[in-house]
């Protein structure tokens, strides 16, 4: 039997409410990515930061760290959309865990910028790792995605 993780990076809440949502449907266990530095509280300087990092390649250190990721044969990863692809913080997640042979389904939550390039850019760093189609739910829908989020899950085939 898989054993799932839904891993997430949520600045403002939006994408931890479509994580709880997938966890709802395909059971698993929640991981929240957090940084050891804070983000700026307000939604300007937040977008600056993000443009910084990407901008500098910056990888930031993580403040916690998955217990066992080998057991983990399905990796559901949500972010929100920063400047059309993950948050630095999401390439560091990455950038720290062997994924060949796992299954990594993204998920992102945004503005208007749907998933942008960060399916592209997942392939990218885990060449070795079957990604499956993601889904993009508009910030401002979070609360009623359910549906989405239900419907998503099945075309993927995963319930």
């Amino acid at each position: 039997m898989s054993k799932s993780l839904i891993a997430f990076f949520s600045y403002s809440g939006n994408t931890e409410v479509i994580a709880n949502i997938t966890k709802e449907n395909v059971g698993g266990e929640l991981f929240q990515i957090k940084t050891v530095e804070s983000y700026p509280t307000n939604y300007n300087g937040v977008v600056d930061k993000a443009r910084q990092e990407q901008n500098a390649n910056y990888i930031p250190e993580l403040s916690i760290n998955v217990t066992g990721m080998d057991s983990y044969d399905i990796i559901y990863i949500g972010y929100p959309n920063w400047c059309s692809t993950i948050p630095m913080a999401v390439f560091t997640f990455f950038e720290s865990y062997d994924f060949s042979g796992k299954t990594i389904i993204p998920f992102c939550t945004h503005g208007g910028g749907g998933m942008g390039r960060s399916t592209t850019d997942i392939k990218k760093l885990c060449p070795n790792s079957n990604v499956l189609e993601g889904l993009a739910v508009r910030g401002s829908s979070v609360n009623k995605a359910g549906k989405d989020v239900s419907a998503w899950l099945s075309e993927i085939g995963v319930i």
